[in-house]
């Protein structure tokens, strides 16, 4: 049984930096691509990066660019969100998720992951 696990979510002043963490089990993590995703209230759930199985390969969704990386410890079985220079527009409850397939591109489309963590809670004062 896959599980994921995130944890370091809080509330930040705007331009802050917080780093989550997402703890996976139940099978051999790095094998594995990664995402995280995120929904603000009364929004869709959106795509915010993803890291490929490998490592070699991350994509961002353009709002995020230049201020989020997304990264991974196989040793660890964590993928990272670190997010510097928040902004209030990044309020919103994060989740990683993982696909279903191994040795897989990073994806953007959200109907590519099967598990999902429980999200964590982010919140950026203005």
């Amino acid at each position: 049984q896959v599980q994921l696990v995130e944890s370091g979510g809080g509330l930040v002043q705007a331009g802050g930096s917080l780093r989550l963490s997402c703890a996976a089990s139940g099978r051999t993590f790095s094998n594995y691509a990664m995402g995280w995703f995120r929904q603000a209230p009364g929004k869709e759930r959106e795509f915010v990066a993803a890291i490929s199985w490998s490592g070699d390969s991350t994509i961002y969704r353009g709002s995020v660019k230049g201020r989020f990386t997304i990264s991974r410890d196989n040793a660890k079985n964590t993928v990272y969100l670190q997010m510097d220079s928040l902004k209030y527009e990044d309020t919103a409850v994060y989740y990683c998720a993982a696909p279903e397939q191994r040795y897989s591109i990073a994806y953007y489309n959200q109907y590519a992951y099967k598990y999902w963590g429980q999200g964590t809670q982010v919140t950026v004062s203005s």
